[in-house]
């Protein structure tokens, strides 16, 4: 099977797979990150698959049996070419999405449909604390990823903090500073982080998951602003699980039916 990867979520999954056994696991990444986790249980592939087409033509040459979609929540193109690819070749999909996070009593939180709807927003920001007499320049804490750092880069207004797992590249906001970290984090040090850098409105993805989740609970204790960005739906018609062992049945349970159709008592699902 295909596992289009680069969650946590995926790598598990993948390491379950394999004590299971009987399945022959491909652990796709799109190769954004230099040094990338990876399950050491698995084949790796690393890099795209030239579009929807590109991945249809991948899933027949290979005899792909099942994908699943363990991307990140907010990895959408890679998800509606999998989900066109497998639509087109009638390989079976699961979409494995962690929940995404839910606001708690205290929060100050404020949605936004999508990235670019954030420039505006962040431009026209005036920190609640310190009034509007000296028109302030936000300080803005940046978490949606390096990638999205370009489009920032027209705002001279607001000063950015933004943290990433490799240094950015492209065009970028002019008042920045980039530190490099890879998560998990707790709460004291994104409580320590903010309070050193006078962070006025943290800015996130509605990822999900308990990696990163630390920065919105000092946020709450600190009474900052959170803007958070909803996360794209998963690409529709396709069984959507948000955790690793309804997965693994449904992957179990399509092995055992494909085996009892080739009238083989045991085997493993190709990939």
């Amino acid at each position: 099977m295909l596992l289009l990867g680069g969650t946590g979520e995926a790598r598990r999954l993948a390491l379950a797979l394999t004590e299971a056994g009987g399945f022959d696991v491909v652990y796709s990444l799109a190769g954004r990150v230099r040094e990338p986790r990876v399950p050491p249980s698995c084949r790796v592939r690393i890099g795209g698959f030239g579009g929807p087409a590109g991945l249809a033509e991948q899933l027949r040459s290979e005899r792909i049996d099942a994908v699943v979609d363990a991307t990140h929540p907010f990895a959408a193109r890679m998800s509606a070419s999998a989900a066109t690819a497998a639509a087109a070749t009638g390989v079976p999909l699961l979409v494995l999405r962690r929940p995404g996070w839910t606001a708690q009593p205290g929060d100050d939180w404020r949605r936004v449909p999508s990235l670019p709807t954030l420039t505006d927003l962040i431009d026209r920001f005036v920190p609640p604390r310190r009034g509007t007499a000296a028109d302030p320049c936000p300080r803005v804490f940046l978490t949606t990823g390096r990638s999205d750092l370009a489009l920032f880069a027209g705002l001279h207004r607001p000063w950015f903090l933004a943290r990433c797992v490799e240094a950015p590249t492209g065009a970028l906001p002019p008042r920045l500073e980039v530190i490099l970290d890879r998560g998990p984090f707790d709460v004291a040090g994104e409580t320590a982080l903010l309070r050193r850098y006078a962070i006025d409105v943290l800015v996130t993805k509605d990822s999900g998951g308990a990696m990163t989740a630390a920065k919105l609970t000092a946020a709450r204790a600190l009474g900052l602003p959170v803007i958070m960005v909803d996360r794209p739906p998963p690409p529709a018609g396709f069984p959507v699980v948000s955790d690793i062992a309804p997965a693994t049945h449904w992957l179990t349970a399509l092995a055992t039916c494909r085996n009892a159709a080739a009238g083989a008592s045991s085997g493993a699902v190709t990939a």
